[in-house]
């Protein structure tokens, strides 16, 4: 059973890592972080980020290349989001005056982030 605890905690600490990494990313390139970790009723949200008005709902992929954390985002994590962004924009009304999109960024073990800005649209997600 240790062996599946120490799994959890050094996935846990990995993730951490990379969304530090992925949020200092974000801000070198000028947007704001407005929250971290943000946790709705319908799920959690790695980071509410902002600039010039557009707001980023983002989410933080971390695999061995960056790739695989590409293409890592489910379905599921995709109505996620977009039930999280609608409960954030009914509780921030003043966040995204300008739009809101979706971002995933991708993190390798070396620390290497690339965005995949407006990944997907709300509108793209069928509840099935």
């Amino acid at each position: 059973m240790h062996a599946r605890r120490d799994r959890g905690r050094l996935a846990y600490a990995t993730g951490v890592a990379a969304e530090q990494a992925a949020c200092g990313a974000l801000i070198r390139d000028g947007w704001t972080i407005l929250a971290r970790r943000l946790r709705t009723a319908a799920g959690e949200v790695d980071a509410v980020a902002e600039k010039a008005g557009i707001l980023a709902i983002v989410e933080v992929k971390s695999r061995p290349t960056l790739a695989a954390a590409a293409i890592a985002l489910t379905v599921r994590q995709r109505l996620r989001l977009v039930g999280a962004c609608e409960i954030i924009l009914a509780e921030h009304p003043d966040w995204g005056a300008n739009g809101v999109r979706f971002d995933v960024l991708v993190v390798d073990p070396a620390g290497n982030v690339r965005r995949i800005a407006d990944a997907f649209r709300s509108d793209e997600v069928a509840i099935r």
